[in-house]
């Protein structure tokens, strides 16, 4: 198993606890940004390099991209693109595509699991252009429209888990990839530090209220049905647990938005 992460505290921790619950665990971490285009290239390089070196098979068999902010204020990443945008979609659609070929090398079916969350709901209409990657359309907006530019970039990761199911099932005819979509639903973490903790507090309190509030060990259960599940369900939106799978919204489901996104992404940020 490979754990890649921001920051690498947080890696050291983690190894800790996967050896104490298993002594025996085969676990490599990688330190990793996913808002840096130079960061992923450099994760990608050394990923492969490691597998060489320990002689495994140069493959991956699931990569399940969960990196998630939700920024109160506009900022840039290196690359000048809207920092929520590139870590919570930008990095995943890079990220995914510079690992494709390690998945389609595995010698047993391999998937790609995206994380995102129920809130791409929220979005009726959404543009898809080099300004929303900029921030710019947010710019006009004082103060910055966090919550519409999180719930944005989680609708990205649906509408691009089914770009990349279809152009993998259609349009190369493989079924060596699946790609499922996994929503945890609203989990108790601190994705809401940095918003001002009366707000925070009131809006846990809330959700825990109307029962909508889960712990980490029941948010996770629908991404491990994704990432369990078999490969005749990719295309998928997992939710509440049980391999249980429902509808994501009505924008998620035009494809001629999804190519939009797939085809700026790729001029964007593969070129």
């Amino acid at each position: 198993m490979y754990a890649a992460g921001r920051c690498k505290d947080f890696l050291s921790k983690t190894m800790v606890e996967i050896k104490q619950e298993d002594a025996d665990a085969h676990v490599k971490a990688f330190q990793v940004d996913l808002s840096s285009f130079q960061s992923m290239l450099e994760f990608k390089s050394s990923l492969q390099q490691w597998l060489l070196d320990s002689e495994m098979h140069p493959s991956i068999q699931l990569l399940i991209n969960n990196a998630g902010i939700l920024a109160t204020s506009h900022r840039f990443n290196v690359e000048g693109y809207d920092q929520m945008m590139g870590t919570n979609y930008i990095g995943a659609f890079v990220l995914t595509n510079l690992l494709l070929p390690l998945l389609k090398d595995s010698y047993i079916p391999s998937r790609v699991v995206n994380v995102t969350s129920f809130t791409h709901r929220c979005v009726s209409n959404m543009q898809v252009d080099e300004e929303t990657f900029l921030g710019k359309h947010s710019l006009l907006s004082k103060p910055y429209p966090c919550a519409q530019v999180y719930e944005s970039t989680k609708l990205c990761l649906v509408l691009f888990s089914y770009e990349l199911h279809r152009r993998l099932r259609l349009v190369e005819g493989s079924t060596l990839v699946s790609v499922m979509a996994a929503d945890p639903g609203a989990v108790s973490t601190n994705i809401m530090r940095e918003l001002p903790l009366p707000l925070s507090n009131l809006a846990m309190t809330a959700l825990k209220f109307l029962g909508l509030l889960q712990s980490s060990e029941d948010g996770v259960k629908s991404i491990l049905d994704a990432a369990l599940a078999p490969p005749e369900l990719s295309g998928a939106y997992f939710f509440g647990g049980r391999g249980r799978t429902i509808a994501s919204s009505v924008l998620s489901y035009d494809s001629k938005l999804a190519e939009k996104l797939w085809n700026s992404s790729c001029k964007f940020f593969l070129n």
